[in-house]
């Protein structure tokens, strides 16, 4: 499998995909290397959400922790 896109990139692959499959236009022969690359582009997605999920869990730690310890000067 190729490297993933950008977020956006990949969840407008996965659209195109989806849209393939459902209109039937999709050769049988390639639906195998389509499901494929739409699963791996969804874990990919998944990875991109749950890390950038956690950056901003530790952004708003950092931020809790400075007001707290502001609040005891």
């Amino acid at each position: 499998m190729s490297n993933a896109p950008g977020y956006k990139d990949a969840i407008e692959e996965i659209e195109h995909i989806v849209d393939e499959i459902e209109s039937e236009t999709i050769d049988v022969d390639v639906l195998s290397e389509k499901i494929k690359r739409a699963a791996f582009l969804i874990k990919y997605c998944r990875q991109k959400l749950r890390k950038t999920d956690d950056q901003i869990k530790k952004v708003l730690q950092d931020l809790e922790s400075e007001d707290i310890a502001g609040d005891h000067s």
